[in-house]
């Protein structure tokens, strides 16, 4: 089991909103993302797992504390899971503090102390404009679109199907990378081809059901379904943003309660939604806050109560106990 800082109740840890280095920043919904300088002529990220948390496309203003650590956690740890069996190369340098340089932490910045456990350095790449979905049971949009057209993705699926159902087989169905506050969209292997290529889109395909197939072996021996994941790829580059290898590799997180979707197997039960390991608890207070009218799903989103805090970060919690050995 690998050690966390935040196996105690949130209100004993701090929460982490935001992060300020002294290195050039991109923030993202929940993540900010430092340029390091180059190592050895390798362009490099620094990836900070803060503890926001977005809804409906809105970054709410509390925060989950420890949430970022626990993803980082699992995320490193699913990376060298993939590595080590040989099903792709990843980004993943370093997931240690201590390798963040001296002068990244200049007056007024925020700690390394504070970036323990919550940091991946990884390599920088050339993002791949596709999402690689993989399904393995039937939810989400595609429960949706399987109930519009009997298909998802163009691929069409037995009739009669239940939601949540296991599908017969893992489907690959990609979306494009949708801008920020943006939604993906579900398109065709077709489509994907025509945007990336049918060459490499055939190795994504085949590379992302590869790593679906061994992470849902591994997590259902330790009682977790993984119904539905993303990955993504990208090509490595050099320092002045050239492409230097054609081969993808794994990008971003793999595998967290944030990219997939993971479900208890002792309560699964086809036919109804099920319980999960994600931001359950905290779709459903908002849902319930729009239905009153007490809020419209618009910037700024409203402050989560404690006991939603609470019980997501027990999710988290549950899932990464669970997966990690």
């Amino acid at each position: 089991m690998m050690p966390s800082a935040c196996d105690g109740l949130s209100g004993n840890i701090r929460p982490t909103f935001e992060t300020k280095l002294d290195l050039p920043l991109r923030r993202g919904k929940v993540r900010d993302v430092y340029e390091l300088p180059p190592d050895n002529g390798e362009p490099r990220l620094l990836i900070v797992a803060t503890d926001r948390v977005s809804a409906f496309d809105v970054v709410l203003p509390t925060p989950i504390p420890g949430k970022g650590v626990l993803l980082t956690q699992i995320a490193a740890w699913w990376l060298r899971f993939i590595e080590d069996r040989g099903l792709s190369r990843t980004h993943l340098i370093s997931s240690d503090a201590s390798d963040v340089p001296a002068s990244a932490f200049g007056p007024g910045c925020t700690g390394r102390d504070e970036l323990r456990a919550r940091i991946m350095i990884g390599r920088r790449c050339r993002v791949v404009p596709i999402e690689c979905v993989v399904r393995g049971y039937i939810e989400g949009s595609g429960w949706s679109e399987y109930q519009r057209t009997g298909a998802i993705c163009g691929v069409p699926l037995p009739a009669g199907l239940r939601r949540c159902d296991r599908l017969p087989e893992p489907i690959f169905t990609p979306a494009t990378k949708a801008e920020q506050g943006e939604h993906d969209q579900n398109i065709t292997f077709d489509r994907a081809c025509r945007t990336v290529g049918p060459g490499p889109m055939e190795t994504l395909r085949s590379r992302s059901l590869a790593i679906y197939a061994a992470a849902c072996e591994h997590a259902l021996a330790r009682g977790i379904i993984i119904a539905d994941t993303k990955f993504e790829f990208g090509l490595p580059v050099d320092g002045r943003g050239q492409v230097i290898d054609e081969q993808p590799i794994l990008i971003d997180e793999a595998l967290t309660p944030d990219s997939s979707r993971f479900w208890p197997a002792d309560r699964y039960e086809p036919g109804r939604p099920q319980p999960s390991f994600d931001k359950q608890f905290i779709r459903e207070h908002l849902e319930a806050l729009v239905s009153a009218g007490g809020w419209d799903r618009q910037d700024p989103g409203p402050p989560l109560p404690e006991a939603v805090i609470e019980a997501t970060l027990e999710k988290y919690r549950q899932a990464r106990d669970l997966l990690i050995d």
